[in-house]
C-alpha cells in the first residue's frame, strides 16, 4: 500500500489544538483528514474508541465515500497537523493512487473485521442471545450491496 501521506505531500495542512473537533460525528462536512503529526481521539456516541497518532492514519473517508454523516468524532488530544482535503469525493476521482490508497486502507480495516467476527463465530456460534448472531453480522458483509 502507497503512503497516503507522502501522495498528500504539499497539500493545505490544518493544525489542531489539544481539545478543537476535526470531524463531528452526525456532520456533513465533505472534508478528509490525512494526519502528519499529533495524535486524535475517535469516538462514537460519547465512547472512546481508539487514540491514534500514527502519521498517514485518514478521517472523515468513510462519510465522504458513502455520502453520508460522520459516525464518529475525531478529536485531537495534543497539539496536531493534518493535510486537509477539501471537496473529496471530486479529489478522489482525480487522484486516482490516492483513491486506491483509501481504498486499500479501508480493505485491510474491513478484512481485520470479518477476521474478528469469525473468531467469534467460532467461539460463540451456538449461543442464542446477541453473541450467536455473528453469522448475520458475517452475511450482511459479505453481500451488501451499495445504494444507488
Amino acid at each position: 500500500m502507497q503512503n497516503i501521506l507522502e501522495l498528500c505531500e504539499g497539500m493545505e495542512t490544518q493544525s489542531f489544538a489539544a481539545g478543537e473537533v476535526l470531524v463531528p460525528e452526525g456532520g456533513k462536512t465533505g472534508l478528509i483528514y490525512v494526519l502528519v503529526s499529533g495524535c486524535v481521539e475517535v469516538s462514537r456516541r460519547e465512547s472512546p474508541m481508539v487514540t491514534i497518532r500514527q502519521p498517514g492514519a485518514i478521517f472523515g473517508e468513510i462519510a465522504l465515500l458513502l455520502d453520508g454523516y460522520h459516525t464518529a468524532t475525531v478529536e485531537a488530544v495534543e497539539p496536531t497537523v493534518c493535510r486537509k482535503i477539501e471537496g473529496g469525493r471530486a479529489f478522489l476521482a482525480e487522484n486516482p493512487w490516492i483513491a486506491l490508497a483509501v481504498a486499500e486502507l479501508l480493505a485491510s480495516r474491513v478484512k481485520g473485521m470479518i477476521g474478528y467476527l469469525a473468531d467469534m463465530k467460532a467461539q460463540y456460534g451456538g449461543r442464542e442471545d446477541h453473541l450467536g448472531m455473528v453469522d448475520e453480522l458475517l452475511l450482511d458483509l459479505a453481500h451488501r450491496v451499495p445504494k444507488c
